[in-house]
């Protein structure tokens, strides 16, 4: 009998397979995310055979490189009418490529590129034993003050795996707003977190702190991580499909079967509710929104300050550019569920943010409640569910990434005996010590607080006109509530700069390379030209504000 269902089992397999198409992918189109891969890629390689001595050097121009090109492939795309006219779905329905995703890819691009400068920063410790420092940890895998750290301390080791992890997280976040079905989705927000993690555990100074901002985020981002996932699972089973079309579909009632195998779970609602609020749930914890913010402060602070500034700028740029698609691509039919929610996480995000910042004395703290309140100011828009929301969505995001990256690079300026002096009582009497670099600080404070002339008025007034036209104008009034609070803390920092008498056994300024005055440099431009002169910008991001579907 055995032998029989053997022979049945051989037959079966010898019978002819129908033919499986190979995968059509539009390689000119995912060109940026490639470019940026294969260079993260070739960094690995570099780890292993390039000679100890000459990888910073190969490492980080490379990286520039790829990033220069990645952003150019964007541009391109852009021109040749990718973002307007011949937008479309690519990788075999995969991947958006639209107006929407190559401008938060141009923002995420550059992002990664100014933070790539502070990474490559070398000259503001001392030199230890005629070697150049980072703001990376000699060795990352060494114990902390262990035999084998003070021996890579002594030869002069550098963590040059910071440049590929870098690329690799830039590469999930290109993917990540661009995502159209949600595998792509949770692959995009793996390969973007899990580099992260490792960075956020690599600062040379206050390395067990360090490695306790690294853990929690971890151990946060898996639960969120997870939420993802679970919900992804929930909403295949409601519309039997992860692909955002057909999900949005199902959602408005226009197919009703799409899976047999599925036939008892899809169109149940309950499945749909569940799983959309535990997707969004997982997006809302890395745009750093209440009540998903409490690893915002205790990682911002404990990671190495160049990585404190890239996350801080490019992780919200893609993840709120997945929030818009879930929910203007797949959930517009569930409108009416999903905007009350988000009222509530915007009010108390902008309102909670703005309050625990007054009571903060670090600095790296301080800012990252102001992130989190700049949360609730961008979900504002999010809220507005009209073309306007999502160009001043883009807008706020494009301002709110440079001014960021500008005020930790100072941060990084401002030391101590024991490295960075982040405590606010060092800051006092700054302006009179160091006239420019205090200035340069309170131009990025002031357009956090969103005073007129900045990037961050232009993008808070985008942001508050499309909410009040969307039907949201109470969240407009709770709004300038916060700003007008949270001003307080940005002024209060500007006058103990300015006005407080400088302690005599106070910090000194550090004179960077002109690595980090690039950096900075741009940052303050962005910051002046976005406030000046913004209708150029705000027209690209008008333009680009259509979601492919």
């Amino acid at each position: 009998m055995s032998a029989t269902v053997v022979h049945s089992l051989w037959t079966t397999a010898a019978d002819p397979i129908t033919k499986i198409d190979a995968p059509k992918i539009e390689y000119g189109q995912l060109s940026p995310t490639l470019i940026v891969l294969g260079a993260a890629l070739i960094g690995v390689l570099v780890e292993a055979f390039v000679p100890r001595r000459a990888r910073y050097h190969v490492q980080w121009i490379m990286s520039a490189l790829a990033l220069c090109g990645a952003f150019a492939a964007v541009v391109v795309l852009a021109a040749n009418g990718y973002a307007t006219t011949k937008s479309g779905i690519a990788a075999m329905g995969a991947i958006a490529v639209d107006g929407p995703a190559l401008f938060l890819q141009g923002t995420i691009l550059l992002a990664g590129l100014v933070g790539l400068f502070t990474f490559a920063e070398r000259r503001l410790d001392p030199e230890t034993h005629g070697n150049h420092t980072d703001s990376f940890a000699a060795q990352g895998a060494s114990v902390p003050g262990s035999d084998s750290e003070k021996a890579a301390v002594k030869a002069g080791f550098t963590t040059t795996e910071v440049f590929p992890l870098l690329l690799f997280a830039v590469a999930g976040m290109l993917i990540f707003p661009a995502a159209n079905d949600l595998l792509t989705l949770f692959v995009a927000l793996e390969v973007f977190s899990l580099p992260l993690y490792l960075l956020c555990a690599l600062a040379r100074r206050k390395r067990l702190m360090s490695q306790e901002a690294a853990v929690k985020y971890f151990l946060l981002g898996s639960f969120a991580s997870a939420f993802t996932l679970f919900g992804i699972a929930l909403l295949y089973g409601y519309a039997g499909s992860v692909s955002y079309g057909t999900i949005a579909k199902v959602v408005d009632g226009t197919i009703t079967t799409v899976n047999p195998a599925l036939a008892d779970t899809m169109g149940n609602d309950a499945l749909l509710l569940i799983g959309a609020a535990m997707i969004v749930m997982g997006l809302l914890f890395k745009v750093g929104a209440v009540p998903f913010h409490m690893w915002t402060p205790d990682v911002y602070q404990g990671a190495p300050t160049p990585v404190t500034g890239f996350m801080a700028a490019a992780t919200k740029v893609a993840a709120f550019g997945a929030l818009l698609r879930i929910l203007y691509v797949v959930l517009p039919g569930l409108r009416w569920d999903w905007r009350p929610v988000m009222w509530a996480v915007a009010i108390v995000t902008m309102l909670g943010g703005a309050i625990v910042a007054i009571t903060q004395t670090d600095i790296k703290r301080l800012l990252a409640y102001s992130s989190i309140a700049h949360a609730g100011f961008i979900l504002a828009g999010v809220i507005a569910t009209t073309p306007d929301g999502v160009s001043s969505v883009l807008f706020y995001l494009a301002a709110y990434s440079f001014v960021t990256i500008g005020a930790f690079a100072v941060v990084t300026l401002v030391r101590d005996a024991g490295g960075e002096a982040t405590h606010l009582s060092k800051w006092a009497g700054l302006g009179r010590r160091s006239p420019l670099v205090a200035a340069v600080f309170a131009v990025f404070l002031l357009a956090f607080a969103g005073i007129p002339l900045t990037s961050g008025f232009a993008g808070k007034f985008a942001v508050f006109k499309a909410a009040a036209e969307g039907g949201a104008a109470p969240l407009v009034v709770v709004g300038v509530i916060s700003s007008a609070i949270a001003a307080f803390f940005y002024i209060r920092v500007i006058v103990l700069m300015f006005f407080s008498e400088p302690q005599p056994d106070g910090p000194t300024v550090a004179v960077p390379s002109p690595l980090t005055m690039t950096a900075i440099g741009v940052g303050v431009a962005v910051t002046l030209v976005l406030g000046v002169a913004p209708q150029y910008f705000l027209d690209l991001a008008n333009q680009a504000g259509v979601f492919v579907r």
